[in-house]
């Protein structure tokens, strides 16, 4: 093992989880001359397979490691870096403290109340009776949301009262687990939407990159909410001035007070915002770069990503180069057919070698190699991604890609970026 000071060369490298935002991860820093093997840790990925050695033992690959990068909220809401820490270990992700800002929306519309963050007004109720009345003082539409981790499905845009009910009542009748055991009841908020990414070391901040993810099923922003079916980067509109004040009003005011509670945050924080005409308000908060953000947004550093991160995860992220393309990244996400419902696996999927060949990265979520091929293996299945210099050459390239890719049983929005 080595110093933490420098990003050593000869590098091991664990990454904890196996979708797409993993699989990007693993890319990235495979990127780097002074990573010399990879390691994951999370279950089957074709995509993973193919670059990284397969993992089942976490403790024992991360006393191997120069570098554990852990890329779910689950593992962190559970104290993994915590537990590795301990041991010694340099790792990417924040305490299970810190992680909470995810794991429970109720504990971040705490942390709003007392800090003074830009926020919609909200409720929080802990029984389906205190629900129902809060929903009768706040009217429709309103957002009903589950406390805690439920996959990025868990939040209904409830347009009427009787949605609003429908989903309070299916919350609390576990259909988000334990996640909805509670519920946050908040005030619709109107603009576009914005993801806006931060690293921090657990002393310095630094604005990472911005998003735009396209949260329903179905063209036109029609059909449930999913885990994300594309995503643009930079966000479009979201210029200098307004990714300055959302890190002055919102993102830093976060960051420093848990710093100062004693509970540093290390890894990437995401901010989730509505650009309303009062200016930036936080949604919510994730502890974990977005799915399929993250795919979109490495594609645009031009900078060494393993020294990056892992000066994050260090302590001295304030020297570490950080730099990104002048274009855009634009992602489609290929999900099975009937996602976010019940869906098929085990289909084989073709043609990802002249998708890639086209110019487009492929990045792998629900696969799993098998036989010398590729099977489809989860309701996200893959996320295919070009750049370019401009928003509209970035998307004219993907889609163009994607024409090459053989898997009848896939299905994509088609206006991603658009």
């Amino acid at each position: 093992m080595s110093s933490v000071s420098e990003a050593p060369s000869g590098a091991r490298v664990l990454i904890v989880g196996s979708g797409g935002r993993e699989h990007a991860l693993a890319a990235a820093v495979k990127r780097s001359p002074k990573v010399a093997h990879l390691m994951v840790a999370g279950g089957p990925n074709a995509g993973l397979a193919a670059i990284a050695e397969e993992v089942t033992d976490i403790d024992a690959a991360a006393a191997t490691a120069d570098l554990v990068i852990i890329g779910p909220e689950g593992p962190l809401a559970e104290g993994l870096a915590d537990r590795l820490r301990a041991a010694g270990r340099v790792v990417f992700g924040p305490s299970a403290e810190a992680a909470q800002l995810e794991s429970s929306k109720a504990y971040t519309k705490h942390v709003c109340a007392i800090l003074g963050l830009p926020t919609a007004k909200a409720e929080i109720a802990e029984s389906l009776e205190d629900a129902l009345a809060a929903l009768k003082r706040m009217g429709a539409p309103v957002v009903v949301k589950a406390d805690g981790l439920a996959a990025g499905k868990g939040v209904v845009m409830a347009e009427t009262m009787e949605e609003a009910e429908a989903a309070v009542r299916d919350a609390m009748d576990g259909a988000f687990g334990e996640a909805g055991h509670r519920v946050v009841l908040e005030e619709k908020l109107t603009g576009p939407e914005v993801s806006l990414f931060a690293l921090s070391d657990g002393n310095v901040v630094r604005e990472f990159a911005s998003a735009r993810d396209y949260k329903r099923a179905f063209d036109g922003d029609e059909g449930p909410n999913t885990g994300g079916m594309g995503a643009v980067s930079p966000a479009p509109g979201f210029t200098d001035e307004l990714a300055e004040e959302a890190m002055t009003t919102i993102v830093r005011p976060t960051l420093d007070w848990l710093a100062d509670r004693g509970t540093p945050y290390i890894g990437v924080l995401y901010a989730g915002l509505m650009l309303t005409e009062d200016g930036p308000k936080l949604i919510e908060y994730n502890v974990r770069f977005g799915d399929p953000e993250c795919q979109i947004m490495w594609e645009r550093v031009t900078s060494d990503p393993y020294e990056l991160i892992y000066a994050t995860a260090a302590g001295t992220l304030e020297t570490a180069p950080l730099t990104l393309s002048d274009g855009s990244a634009v992602g489609v996400v290929v999900a099975a057919n009937g996602y976010p419902g019940p869906v098929e696996k085990g289909e084989p999927i073709r043609g990802l070698d002249e998708v890639a060949a086209a110019g487009a990265a492929v990045f792998h979520a629900g696969t799993r190699p098998e036989g010398g091929e590729v099977l489809s293996n989860g309701g996200r299945v893959l996320t295919v991604v070009a750049t370019g210099p401009t928003v509209a050459e970035a998307r004219r390239d993907v889609y163009a890609a994607l024409t090459h890719l053989d898997w009848p049983g896939g299905r994509m929005r088609t206006d991603i970026a658009q």
